[in-house]
């Protein structure tokens, strides 16, 4: 469940606003009477709020000094505006300085919370991009924000939301530059207006004009009707030029220009139509040797660089290829219906020896390949493509020789799952379990078949049986010692029929 805490010095409102909240039952509520208490509580709590709805006129602490001191101590908690008309001047600035939005009174409980599920979307895509942990440069020093990753990362949108310059995100193929962009638009002043995305390597340059600024009727051949532009379509919004490195020369200048003045004019007209688009730009190319060679023009660089955010590849931060497999994980899962709790430690090792040439992007393409082949509870060698095992040294052959290894605890683990999975197999060698007097009880498998399916539930039973008898028919001890989830083990035990009391002695 979500923390929010609802801070107003009007009881009533307070008790409307957690009443709608509580009614969805997704929301763990708190209350604070004004400012200064809802200040105390955030910084006394213990696990921190997710979501803090705050007045703005309130006595003692009113709702934009607290906003400003619950920035500071988390850019990371989401803060949305309660605003009479009298001060919805107030709520806008408010959103300039941090909050995610406002919401005038009396407030519709409705909605309260389609704003609330808008806000958490739009935090959870820079939770997903925290582990490509963007460097934002600023006056040619590196900003480092607080020393844990989120709190960085936080902190990087948070700058840019204040602000509605260019954004220049350089980093290689696949590294996650569109992501990055999505993030700073859905976190920023213009989220509620679009986000249009547009790939310059992928535009014939004869067609590059009229894709961007639109075209009359007749203007050329085939025009045989007026079309609107990217940038008129993005009015008000943010326009995302992905691989702006590729964009022709003839057409740098008139980009430069649109920057410059906020004009553009269509092609086959004579009207100069105004914009007010924020251009967010992502290249993989060196911007510095183009400008040598005059590929790409030095003063439009500086035009784009003024906010430059740096990507660094994935083979430079192999620290972070577990956090974004938790990622992935949670993902697939709810794509396909699957229960994937992590990767084996095998497998993990593997994903970290591999140098990652297409970055992000080519790790998630891994995870979807092995949740299509895994039919276990984690990710195991043997669903991984083949060349990256080859890559990382693996010999495919010699992983598909043994059983798999399963084992969780070393697993990477996803976060936000059960460990409700089924025990699975060990390798071929007996599995030793220590009772309490200190004896050794162990389990085999049979070599007559090296069918996983065919061994898999005559192994389950015998092992169960052969961990109550150890553990004198306790359910509690069984769990515990045997490395159980104490549900799987119930489910179990319903499954094969098996009565715990039967090994009591």
């Amino acid at each position: 469940m979500l923390r929010v805490l609802v801070v107003d010095d009007d009881q009533g409102l307070r008790l409307s606003v957690k009443s709608a909240l509580v009614t969805s039952n997704r929301f763990d509520v708190e209350e604070a009477f004004d400012g200064l208490n809802a200040i105390e509580k955030i910084k006394a709590a213990e696990k921190k709020f997710d979501v803090v709805i705050l007045d703005v006129d309130m006595p003692r602490v009113n709702g934009l000094e607290a906003l400003r001191l619950i920035k500071e101590h988390d850019p990371g908690i989401i803060v949305l505006m309660l605003t009479a008309h009298a001060t919805l001047d107030h709520a806008v600035q408010a959103v300039k300085d941090g909050a995610y939005n406002y919401l005038s009174k009396p407030v519709s409980g409705d909605e309260l919370v389609a704003l609330v599920d808008k806000a958490v979307s739009a935090h959870t895509m820079i939770s997903n991009i925290a582990a490509s942990a963007p460097v934002l440069v600023e006056a040619g020093r590196k900003i480092i924000g607080n020393t844990q990753q989120m709190q960085k990362v936080f902190n990087i949108i948070h700058r840019l939301a204040k602000v509605d310059t260019p954004v220049l995100i350089r980093g290689a193929s696949g590294s996650g530059k569109e992501l990055v962009a999505k993030a700073i638009h859905y976190n920023s002043a213009r989220k509620d207006e679009k986000f249009v995305a547009i790939n310059c390597s992928a535009i014939p340059e004869n067609l590059f004009e009229s894709e961007l600024f639109g075209h009359e009727k007749g203007s050329f051949t085939g025009a045989d009707q007026r079309k609107i532009g990217k940038f008129q379509f993005a009015e008000g919004g943010t326009l995302f030029l992905d691989e702006v490195g590729d964009m022709p020369l003839m057409m740098q200048v008139k980009i430069l220009r649109v920057l410059q003045e906020k004009v553009f004019t269509p092609v086959g007209s004579n009207r100069e139509i105004s914009t007010n688009v924020r251009i967010v730009a992502a290249t993989n190319r060196p911007f510095e040797e183009m400008i040598k060679a005059g590929t790409f023009r030095e003063d439009l660089f500086y035009r784009l660089n003024v906010v430059p955010i740096f990507l660094p590849p994935l083979a430079d931060r192999k620290d972070d290829i577990e956090n974004l497999i938790n990622i992935f994980v949670k993902k697939f899962n709810q794509a396909h219906g699957k229960r994937i709790s992590g990767v084996a430690a095998d497998a993990l090792t593997a994903l970290k020896k591999y140098q990652w040439p297409g970055n992000i992007r080519e790790l998630e393409n891994v995870i979807e390949h092995a949740f299509v082949l895994e039919s276990n509870n984690v990710i195991t060698l043997a669903s991984l493509p083949e060349s990256v095992l080859a890559a990382a040294g693996v010999n495919l052959i010699d992983v598909l020789s043994q059983p798999p290894v399963l084992d969780t605890k070393a697993a990477a683990p996803a976060r936000g799952f059960d460990d409700d999975e089924d025990l699975g197999v060990v390798d071929g060698e007996d599995l030793d379990l220590d009772n309490e007097e200190g004896d050794v009880a162990t389990v085999s498998i049979s070599s007559g078949s090296l069918d996983f399916n065919a061994q898999k539930e005559a192994f389950e039973k015998e092992f169960i049986i052969k961990a109550l008898k150890t553990f004198k028919g306790r359910i509690n001890q069984t769990a515990l010692h045997a490395n159980i989830p104490k549900k799987t083990l119930l489910r179990k035990i319903e499954k094969y029929g098996i009565i715990a009391k039967d090994y009591a002695n």
